[in-house]
């Protein structure tokens, strides 16, 4: 099944306690489709300025991301964010962020990628995301993602977007902001009642939890002890959570829960280096390995 991303393709610097990275590929869409075309083929939608060297998305082109709605924007700059990790790199520190042309008019999906079946709005301003949504009209499953600027400060385009999409993904301290509930499972259930099918939040290295059909699944983090650089790690959950639902074709709640444990696995292999390099090496082979581990992991008798 044909898989479409729409998010953004940045430049970014990042310290940690184990180093600091300058310059180097990110942004949302970028982690997203490298974990994705692990189980299937992605297209694609972003903007860059005229500063970016394409050479930086060779990742993806050794990937068979079909790039060919990556706009270049004449006269723009790209996205450029630098944070910085403390600590148990828990939550990163935003020492500057340029929006440059993320915060011009949104990207063109190309006509040839309209007939995705499956869909991912990467995070970007609620009313962008449904605006993306509407051109895609034959989606089977639309999954979204937020953040808290618009959580507080757009509520009324997110609650119209949540009611358009079947699908979002969203971390625990986003839910708890858009729902005002410090419990967990009181945030999810109450979001899942206003409009997506199932609603999964993610809580770092404490797991996910799925909210769907009036059931709560929790899922484990696969365990690694080698973090190097956190970035990244939720946008690439997502992508191997929705590039095993592209490639099996279901969305049912058992597909649902055998795809977020992809996506567990998946991102504890971008912990492990600054930027892509990590995740750019990681083989199908390499998930199954690790995803054996987290089943043996999760086992319990009864």
């Amino acid at each position: 099944m044909s898989l479409l991303v729409t998010g953004s393709i940045g430049i970014d610097t990042v310290s940690t306690p184990l180093g600091r990275a300058e310059n180097v590929l990110g942004g949302s869409a970028v982690y997203f489709s490298l974990a994705a075309s692990i189980f299937a083929r992605v297209r694609l939608v972003g903007v860059v300025g005229e500063d970016f060297d394409l050479a930086a998305l060779e990742p993806l082109r050794r990937r068979d991301v079909d790039l060919r709605g990556v706009e270049v924007r004449k006269g723009s700059q790209t996205f450029r964010w630098h944070g910085s990790y403390s600590g148990a790199m828990n939550e990163a520190r935003t020492v500057d962020v340029k929006l440059n042309v993320l915060a011009e008019r949104g990207a063109t999906i190309p006509p040839e990628f309209r007939d995705s079946r499956y869909v991912f709005l990467a995070n970007t301003h609620p009313a962008l995301q449904r605006e993306f949504a509407q051109q895609l009209g034959r989606a089977e499953l639309i999954v979204c993602d937020t953040m808290n600027l618009w959580i507080e400060n757009e509520a009324t385009e997110l609650a119209r977007t949540l009611r358009a999409v079947h699908g979002i993904v969203l971390n625990e301290g986003e839910a708890r902001l858009l729902t005002g509930e410090s419990n967990l499972i009181s945030a999810g259930r109450e979001i899942a009642q206003r409009g997506p099918r199932f609603v999964v939040i993610k809580k770092g290295e404490h797991g996910s939890l799925l909210f769907s059909e009036e059931r709560v699944f929790a899922l484990p983090a696969y365990p690694t002890t080698r973090l190097v650089d956190p970035t990244g790690c939720g946008d690439s959950f997502a992508g191997g959570m929705m590039g095993y639902l592209a490639a099996t074709g279901r969305s049912d709640p058992a597909a649902l829960r055998a795809a977020m444990a992809r996506g567990s696995v998946v991102a504890s292999f971008v912990l492990e280096s600054f930027s892509v390099e990590a995740l750019a090496a990681t083989t199908a082979r390499h998930v199954e390995q690790r995803l054996d581990e987290l089943i043996e992991l999760a086992r319990v008798e009864r």
